[in-house]
């Protein structure tokens, strides 16, 4: 049985990382300083998963990484640490992934050493908020680009799932386009037309039309043409 297997270790503690079950009170009371768990996420808000692609969505100025105590809710145990660290408008899902493999490990490390002279304690999570909130895993679907969001809503869309995640996808003419990249245009014309119509091609940009300006397309995957005057498909 798993339980006798580890109890033999005698561990004084258990580190969890980047792990996706909820821990049954009897494993969590197994050792003399329970389990710890290092979270993407700034709690008590934050919790559950695919955070790094939340924060963005969100257009937050930051994301938190936090080390807590785990009890048999979501990301809901005590704060053992946390730090805080800023996004900017050059910032995507990949340079926040850098960030978070450097800087995990890093606030990891210091949560275990704290528990070199004993028991640490933690600060409740209702001390910060009382409710916080969670955020659902990303499925299937979710990454298909909705043209009737402002411009700011679709740049912040994308980066968030930029390679090395799925890529924000479109449908124009029936086929599929991934997009990869694009930019926010400076000093647009705010007019009223059709969201989704392209309105200029060349060599290094598609502008197509939202619900509020222009967004610029500048890295993204076809397997047909298109032209200005064609419309992606709004779902």
């Amino acid at each position: 049985m798993f339980i006798d297997k580890i109890s033999k270790y005698e561990c004084d503690l258990f580190v969890s990382m980047s792990f996706n079950q909820i821990f049954k009170k009897e494993i969590i009371n197994l050792t003399k300083y329970k389990i710890i768990n290092c979270h993407a996420g700034k709690l008590p808000f934050y919790r559950g998963r695919n955070i790094l692609n939340w924060v963005l969505i969100n257009n937050e100025n930051e994301f938190g990484i936090t080390v807590h105590y785990v009890d048999e809710g979501i990301d809901t145990g005590d704060i053992i640490l946390q730090e805080s660290y800023p996004i900017t408008k050059q910032d995507d899902y990949a340079t926040l992934l850098e960030i978070a493999y450097v800087e995990c490990a890093n606030i990891l490390y210091k949560a275990v050493c704290l528990f070199k002279g004993g028991c640490t304690l933690g600060k409740k999570q209702v001390q910060i908020h009382s409710t916080g909130f969670y955020c659902s895993q990303r499925k299937f679907g979710d990454e298909i680009l909705n043209w009737n969001q402002s411009s700011e809503d679709i740049f912040n869309f994308v980066r968030a799932i930029c390679y090395p995640g799925p890529k924000a996808r479109a449908f124009i003419n029936g086929e599929e386009v991934k997009i990869n990249k694009v930019e926010l245009v400076d000093n647009t014309v705010i007019y009223k037309c059709i969201t989704g119509a392209i309105l200029h091609i060349d060599k290094e940009k598609v502008l197509v039309k939202t619900s509020d300006s222009v967004i610029k397309i500048t890295e993204y995957e076809a397997g047909v043409k298109f032209k200005v005057g064609d419309r992606f498909e709004i779902t």
